[in-house]
């Protein structure tokens, strides 16, 4: 399946992505800059992306521990959501995502 991001500057990179992966280990996979420092456990906001408002509905709601983390983000929207806690099943193939510009990846330096 494929996953669409939607780089800050207004690249598109198409990624492979498997039933069961974490976008944010696809998006890591791919070489973009979502850096995901806690691990999965909530602990930072380094993996938040703008998720495409058709597909925001789609998704699992966010748990009020994850609100609680985009609250600390930069560059938060509507539809944004953690990376990290959304777990890729075989009916979000053309997911689209944005990442937005504030976003780094200290992981390259």
């Amino acid at each position: 399946m494929k996953i669409e991001f939607i780089t800050a500057n207004g690249d598109s990179v198409l990624a492979e992505a498997q039933p069961g992966d974490s976008l944010l280990r696809v998006a890591q996979a791919a070489g973009l800059p979502l850096e995901g420092t806690c691990e999965g456990q909530m602990a930072c906001s380094t993996c938040h992306v703008v998720v495409a408002p058709e597909w925001f509905g789609r998704l699992a709601e966010a748990s009020e521990e994850e609100e609680d983390m985009l609250d600390l983000a930069a560059g938060v929207a509507r539809t944004s959501r953690l990376s990290c806690q959304i777990d890729l099943t075989a009916e979000m193939d053309g997911l689209t995502v944005r990442i937005p510009a504030e976003s780094h990846d200290m992981r390259r330096f």
